[in-house]
């Protein structure tokens, strides 16, 4: 494991876990989570910022494919993003309101199965429901890494995830869940 400049890194089996600071839409990788909502409206945080980044067919795309439950997550085009797809796993079932570390872990488990189903090497996660669900830093970022170590276990296309820290407070967090990974 190596760890500078806030960026933390380990390769579990073939996949390596980075650890980064930034704008999630800014990232060239196969695909970038969206932490959604059940409907799919694209408003404010994470999805705002996708949206303005991608375009508005991504948010075209996905309200055709909505709604959809906690626990499922659909892919649509990544716009005029870097990334091919955006991945919607929604973390609450209306927009801007709270969620737990459950509906995290639930969301990032269906975020990397449609990882299986695109077959897809590289996907960046940001903070899962941290931004307007309310949910602290360290308990969405524990939740999260331990769903992704358990994905990587069982066998993954996945070559790389990358886990973006919007602010100091998520990097870290971050950070301290992979290195706590066995």
């Amino acid at each position: 494991m190596q760890t500078k400049l806030n960026i933390v890194e380990r390769v579990i089996r073939a996949t390596r876990v980075t650890v980064v600071a930034g704008d999630i839409t800014k990232l060239e990788v196969d695909a970038i989570v969206n932490p959604a909502n059940s409907r799919l409206m694209m408003g404010g945080g994470v999805a705002g910022a996708i949206l303005r980044a991608g375009g508005n067919k991504i948010q075209e795309e996905a309200l055709k494919k909505a709604p959809i439950s906690i626990g499922k997550a659909v892919a649509t085009i990544g716009g005029m993003l870097k990334a091919e797809y955006v991945i919607h796993a929604p973390t609450m079932t209306r927009p801007a309101m709270p969620t737990s570390k459950e509906n995290a872990r639930l969301a990032t488990k269906a975020a990397l199965e449609a990882v299986r189903q695109l077959g897809i090497e590289s996907i960046a996660f940001p903070g899962m429901g941290t931004g307007v669900g309310g949910l602290e830093p360290q308990e969405a970022a524990d939740a999260m890494v331990a769903e992704i170590g358990e994905h990587i276990e069982a066998g993954t296309p996945l070559k790389q995830v990358i886990l973006v820290g919007y602010n100091a407070q998520m990097t870290q967090a971050f950070g301290n869940a992979v290195k706590a990974l066995l």
